[in-house]
């Protein structure tokens, strides 16, 4: 049975009705100014790929470096079927196949901001939620959407991780997050669009690289990960990572996930990032909560004690879920293990499902604000996203492989 999908994958306000065409988008924006293994142990990765060209990275919060150029990676990587449009501080990369599904991207973060399939009934629909706000200084904000988080954590520096006092020091670790290149634009717009993104740790030249390649296809929007420490590196490397889908729904009451029966469950607070939606009075409705003020990784990872705690997925389980066909409709959030790879979201209001599929992540984090907010409003989404908790250790030379594809059934 065919069902059809939300709609809207932009910025942080109200409601997320229909999705503001790219000029209002680009009005929106300029009004505003401006991330293991699944078993109790780390495991080593295989062999590295070819080198990659290091790129100088960046942060998210605060980049040292000038936004994307627009027009230099138009004339640089045009004619792929991908466009570049500047968006304030940032740049969009839209790409589009001829059966009119269309995705965009924001670089320098990553983030996926649209990515609207094709459908049965002959239209494309979006099935990203974002919303646009104003954050500090005034520049605009964009939340939700797809967005990755990577911890890649020198091993020296977690020595002695068995023991909880462990902490990695503040200069032991980095992520790729924010700090987004454009390497290569790929294929064309009669098969798929490949968007390769990279990202290289701060340091000299040849520290440890992550790769994204964004593949837009006529079914799929798939993102695969690589992480590699070089064979230069003086110590392996710990690496955990999640991702986080916010999809659109028309209600989260009319929403299931398909799949899940009999995966452990452990029950966490939300995932707090500069890219997540939480409703305003989420935590003041929830007697004895409180917000964690933290990197979301380090707080899906150890509640916020860091990488070195790995407690989490050695824990008991709170429970294992009995339900094949989980209905969203309540206020929750769990972390997933022994989790199918594949399994499908359903949106009843919306007459849509997305199929989300994942690899090297052992993982599983969903998360739903409840049905207590308007219909096809700004907090009508659930996140779910496949997470890697237990650090995969990389040896010098080694490199991580994981990936994750939303697969539209709907055609």
């Amino acid at each position: 049975m065919a069902f059809r999908a939300p709609t809207a994958a932009t910025p942080h306000g109200h409601a997320t009705p229909s999705p503001l065409p790219s000029s209002r988008k680009h009005a929106a924006f300029s009004k505003l100014s401006g991330v293991a293994n699944g078993s109790r142990r780390a495991r080593l990765a295989g062999a590295a790929p070819p080198p990659v060209h290091a790129l100088a990275p960046t942060t998210a919060a605060a980049s040292p470096f000038p936004p994307p150029n627009a027009e230099y990676l138009a004339a640089e990587f045009g004619g792929h079927g991908v466009t570049f449009e500047a968006v304030g501080d940032s740049c969009a990369v839209k790409m589009a196949v001829r059966n009119g599904s269309a995705a965009h991207l924001l670089l320098p973060s990553g983030l996926v901001t649209s990515y609207k399939p094709a459908m049965w009934h002959g239209a494309s629909t979006e099935v990203l939620h974002t919303t646009v706000g104003e954050g500090p200084g005034g520049r605009a904000v964009i939340r939700g959407g797809v967005s990755m988080d990577f911890r890649c954590t020198r091993v020296d520096a977690v020595a002695g991780a068995e023991n909880d006092d462990a902490r990695p020091g503040s200069s032991s670790w980095w992520s790729p997050g924010g700090a987004w290149s454009l390497r290569d634009v790929r294929g064309g717009p009669t098969g798929s669009i490949e968007v390769e993104l990279v990202s290289a740790e701060p340091g000299s030249r040849g520290g440890a690289e992550a790769r994204c390649v964004v593949t837009l296809r006529p079914e799929a929007l798939a993102s695969e990960f690589t992480v590699t420490n070089p064979s230069a590196s003086p110590n392996p490397m710990a690496v955990t990572g999640a991702v986080a889908n916010h999809l659109r729904v028309s209600t989260p009451d009319a929403t299931y996930a398909v799949g899940l029966q009999g995966s452990d469950y452990r029950s966490r607070e939300p995932l707090l990032s500069e890219f997540s939606i939480l409703p305003p009075d989420y935590y003041s409705t929830r007697p004895g909560a409180t917000a964690r003020k933290m990197n979301w990784l380090d707080n899906l990872i150890s509640g916020g004690g860091g990488v070195a705690r790995r407690a989490s997925p050695a824990q008991d389980p709170d429970g294992e879920e009995e339900d094949d066909y989980k209905h969203l409709t309540d206020e929750l959030c769990r972390v997933y293990s022994h989790a199918p790879r594949d399994f499908t979201v359903i949106d009843r209001g919306r007459r849509n499902s997305i199929c989300l599929s994942r690899r090297g992540f052992e993982e599983l984090y969903v998360f739903s604000p409840g049905s207590n907010y308007e219909w096809y409003g700004k907090f009508a989404y659930v996140c779910i996203g496949p997470a890697m908790l237990e650090p995969v250790v990389l040896a010098p030379g080694s490199t991580w492989h994981g990936a994750q594809h939303l697969r539209n059934p709907n055609l």
